[in-house]
């Protein structure tokens, strides 16, 4: 067991007494009262009309595309450094992703590779807030509006990370988030839809319970899934909602003192926050130059792991995978750099100062050495 962890869930009293409040409720499946008020208070925290509670964050992303209709010969652009179910939502439609590079300053989607990618067949834009830095919304903003597209925001790792005083999630026309354990709120898994349709918002719920009608029980009108929270879930996503503030300036702390203890070491360069952006550093990342570093990133993070200290590295390109390859039909130097460089160090809230010193000086021992 690990000492430091990139990331964990920060729960107590507040969770358990609502989901003791849920069992002598009788509503432990998916109905009760805790989920509409995690869907009412969540979507009201970032800036939206409807929230739709679901699983987990890859089916908040599937239901975001087939509530759009989005299928076969459409075309979806998605970024080359992502988690895995961005693309798979993409592919579960029968879509084909169109995978672009990412921006060396800010590690999310390059809007200038967005552009390049449109053709007569693109219909949808996910842009993803990756590691909790926001995209450069503004011009994917355009590019959609000029080329009729649609947004729909990835915004699984950001929650409430800003945009130039404007929470991520509130600028597409679908936004998708995951509560996974290891988020920055959780619901143990579970995601949740939003947007500002309220007729695409009913639509939601009926592709998320089966297809059924709501107004006629056990009527299918059309093809749905079987994509609903339960209200245990939702109950710990209520008490984790009203600490979200408290979570995200932990994580701010934790990466100012990062910033401040590796300052000057080099070749290794800090996770960034571009002027326009609030980063609320969901994982605190570094990169580590190879042709400036006197260490590699892989000895790096086998030499903290010997003192009990966990790190991930970046995710992979999607376009090396093989069961992705042909979707890559562009270069894409940047996230291959990046990909290769990045290190997530610990970075859960229950982290002391103490701790976060004590890793950075670690890092420092075996960076100089």
């Amino acid at each position: 067991m690990y000492r430091y962890l990139v990331a964990e869930p920060d729960i107590g009293e507040e969770e358990l007494r609502n989901v003791v409040e849920a069992v002598k409720s009788g509503w432990i499946s998916s109905k009760g009262k805790f989920i509409e008020k995690f869907e009412r208070e969540f979507a009201n925290y970032i800036g939206m009309k409807y929230g739709v509670a679901v699983s987990n964050g890859t089916v908040a992303l599937h239901l975001a595309l087939a509530a759009l209709g989005i299928g076969p010969g459409d075309e979806v652009i998605v970024p080359d450094l992502t988690f895995a179910a961005t693309i798979n939502a993409v592919l579960y439609t029968r879509a084909r992703p169109v995978i672009v590079d990412i921006h060396p300053e800010y590690w999310c989607m390059d809007p200038d590779k967005v552009e390049k990618a449109i053709t007569p067949k693109t219909k949808v834009i996910i842009p993803v807030h990756l590691y909790g830095h926001p995209c450069d919304m503004d011009p994917i903003m355009e590019i959609a509006s000029r080329n009729n597209l649609y947004i729909v925001e990835d915004a699984a790792e950001a929650h409430g990370a800003e945009y130039k005083g404007r929470k991520v999630g509130s600028f597409g026309y679908i936004s998708c988030f995951s509560f996974y354990g290891n988020k920055i709120i959780t619901t143990g898994e579970g995601g949740m839809v939003l947007t500002n349709d309220d007729e695409l918002a009913e639509k939601i719920r009926i592709l998320r319970d089966h297809g059924m009608n709501p107004e006629k029980r056990y009527w299918h009108e059309v093809i749905g899934f079987n994509y609903r929270m339960t209200n245990l879930q939702a109950a710990i996503g209520v008490a984790q909602l009203s600490k979200i503030d408290k979570f995200i300036e932990k994580k701010r702390r934790i990466a100012k003192i990062y910033a401040e203890e590796l300052s000057g070491i080099p070749g290794i360069i800090p996770h960034p926050e571009m002027p326009w952006a609030k980063n609320v550093y969901w994982l605190y990342s570094i990169l580590i130059d190879p042709n400036k570093a006197k260490i590699s990133r892989d000895e790096l993070s086998k030499r903290l792991e010997k003192e009990g200290i966990e790190t991930r590295k970046f995710f992979y390109p999607l376009h090396e995978m093989p069961i992705y390859a042909k979707y890559g039909v562009y270069s894409y130097p940047v996230a291959t750099t990046i990909s290769r460089q990045g290190l997530n160090l610990p970075s859960s809230t229950k982290l002391t100062e103490e701790d976060v010193r004590f890793i950075a000086q670690k890092i420092k021992e075996i960076a100089f050495t």
